[in-house]
């Protein structure tokens, strides 16, 4: 499997903050990852990035933001808008953040009402607070603030981030009810693998010392996200699928969705905690439908969907209302398409419940969300006649998913 893109985008950035020079390895080479290694060196940092070995050489710049004007073109990558925004709030001087059409509809007002209250002059350029987003910098004034969590765990995570190079560190209060909060944990194993500390005092109440960061190597896990596609070919085939290089106790929350399979009927076998090289094997069973709360787990929720249309009996998933500000409303756009295919769909606020029935051949539309294409894909496996409309925006995250989807393909043939 490729790396992750959550901890390659994480990594980068601490790394970039750094007294001296790490290597992470196993990096992601996807659109998202160019984009936040383009943005960082608009920024002058210094990077080598070596994409055909998947190796980032950071020159780390001791907690400054080297440049004191810049624009930077985040296009369709959600971490980057948001991790760069918060960055930028170290320096002293304008930076100015862009990104799409869609990225001009997602809104990043609680981010920039958290860095007010730390002193940074933040302005979002279009309605709702949505980005283009310009930071008056003159540096953080302040050492406490508050951040929403209801929308995306990516805040929060942009703000702690930083928070080591902060003069005084950071007391960060989440309010609201949190999302993704697998993402959150992460975001802190990482920051303190680079040597900072981050003490959870209460549940929703974090205090990050100003103890900055300190350069190391950084090896990057497969990405547990994308690997959920190939959980789910099993799963919905009858086969059996091995990932290598995952294993129940990933920093990715996304290995969460094996349990999910299980839960329809899937066999899932773990490698022991001692095992040299971890792995975790998926072997399709007849699946039933269930009732899941996927809140934690939401970026597999089309990857669900899809297996849910081979369950016997319908699959109701819960509490993901915060996945319509994604890169499309991924609850009213998924509902569209699966309808599209046959199935039986009923849209909830904060959610979906997907009855089975006959598929029929269908022109997937993918709304130029990346997960949309490889999730929906999954159904061709099973259901002739499914084209998918815009295949190439999968480069978003997974650049060589129709490479090995195929390679999966040919293997199950022979």
């Amino acid at each position: 499997m490729p790396g992750s893109k959550s901890i390659t985008n994480r990594v980068v950035i601490c790394a970039a903050l750094a007294n001296g020079t790490s290597h992470i390895t196993g990096a992601l080479d996807s659109d998202d990852t160019r984009i936040m290694i383009d943005g960082l060196k608009n920024l002058g940092f210094d990077i080598d990035a070596d994409w055909k070995e998947h190796v980032l050489t950071v020159r780390g710049a001791g907690g400054f933001i080297p440049v004191s004007q810049a624009s930077i073109d985040c296009q369709a990558s959600g971490t980057t808008m948001r991790f760069l925004t918060a960055l930028v709030s170290l320096g002293h001087g304008q930076y100015v953040l862009d990104g799409t059409t869609r990225m001009r509809q997602r809104p990043i007002g609680d981010l920039l009402s958290a860095l007010r209250a730390l002193g940074v002059d933040a302005e979002a350029g279009s309605a709702g607070e949505c980005p283009p987003v310009t930071i008056h910098s003159r540096g953080i004034k302040k050492s406490e603030t508050r951040i929403q969590g209801t929308k995306s765990s990516q805040f929060a995570s942009g703000l702690a981030l930083v928070a080591p190079c902060m003069p005084d560190g950071l007391l960060l209060e989440l309010t609201g009810t949190l999302v993704s909060t697998p993402y959150l944990e992460m975001t802190r194993n990482i920051i303190e693998s680079f040597g900072g500390t981050c003490e959870a005092r209460e549940k929703n109440l974090w205090h990050i010392l100003p103890t900055g960061y300190a350069a190391r190597d950084f090896e990057v896990e497969p990405d547990a996200s994308a690997a959920s596609y190939f959980a789910a070919a099993a799963a919905i085939t009858g086969g059996t699928v091995t990932l290598d290089g995952l294993c129940h106790t990933s920093m990715q929350g996304d290995i969460k969705f094996c349990e999910a399979l299980e839960q329809m009927g899937c066999i899932v076998t773990w490698s022991s905690d001692t095992a040299s090289y971890p792995f975790v094997t998926i072997e399709g069973r007849s699946l039933q439908g269930i009732d899941i709360d996927m809140n934690a787990i939401s970026d597999t929720v089309m990857t669900l969907a899809v297996v849910a249309l081979f369950a016997k009996g319908p699959t109701i998933i819960r509490n993901v209302e915060h996945i319509r500000d994604k890169e499309t409303d991924r609850i009213r756009d998924l509902a569209c398409e699966l309808q599209r295919l046959g199935a039986n769909v009923e849209e909830h606020p904060d959610g979906l419940t997907i009855h089975p029935a006959p598929l029929r051949p269908a022109k997937i539309q993918t709304y130029d969300d990346h997960r949309m294409a490889m999730s929906l894909s999954l159904a061709g496996l099973r259901s002739e006649g499914l084209c998918i409309i815009n295949p190439a925006c999968v480069g978003k995250t997974f650049p060589s998913y129709w490479t090995e989807f195929e390679n999966l393909a040919k293997h199950s043939r022979n």
